[in-house]
């Protein structure tokens, strides 16, 4: 079986989205959870030296989101809506109030791989090569990375 051991994190030279995959031992249930769940989700996403405070969750077709992101003292607010939440799919905008204009359209797949293991592809479309690439210049790949080791390790102890 091929198996993603780490998150892979491309930038696709063609159009200006962001992909990302990783495989986990989990069922496509688990991992579903982990991202609709919001005590959940506050628990695993971002950087290891970051809290997350959830401030508004409703992960429903048509629903919204807000959490603050604190390092240091200092918060860092994102928001979005749930276009579409299905136990194989989550689509859902993504936005950093840093940046109001720059608003990510957010796929999300958990797709089985059978044997108790799932890889979560996303991919992440934005306005803009420059704004991809901002994204990519500002730590993410180190928020994506803690934070999946994160929800593996909360897998592996069964909070999941």
């Amino acid at each position: 079986m091929n198996t993603i051991k780490e998150t892979a994190i491309e930038a696709d030279p063609g159009v200006p989205i962001i992909r990302t995959a990783r495989d986990f031992a989990a069922t496509p249930e688990q991992l579903f959870r982990a991202h609709t769940d919001p005590a959940l989700f506050a628990q695993w996403v971002g950087p290891n030296d970051t809290a997350t405070r959830i401030e508004h969750w409703d992960a429903h077709t048509g629903g919204s989101w807000r959490y603050v992101s604190v390092h240091n003292d200092t918060e860092y607010g994102f928001h979005g809506c749930f276009h579409e939440v299905r136990p194989d799919r989550i689509v859902q905008t993504f936005s950093f109030d840093g940046d109001p204009d720059g608003v990510a359209l957010e796929t999300l797949w958990f797709e089985d791989l059978g044997d108790g293991r799932t890889r979560l592809r996303a991919q992440s479309l934005v306005d803009s090569f420059e704004g991809r690439d901002a994204l990519l210049r500002s730590g993410m790949e180190v928020g994506v990375d803690e934070g999946y080791a994160k929800l593996e390790r909360m897998i592996v102890d069964g909070a999941v």
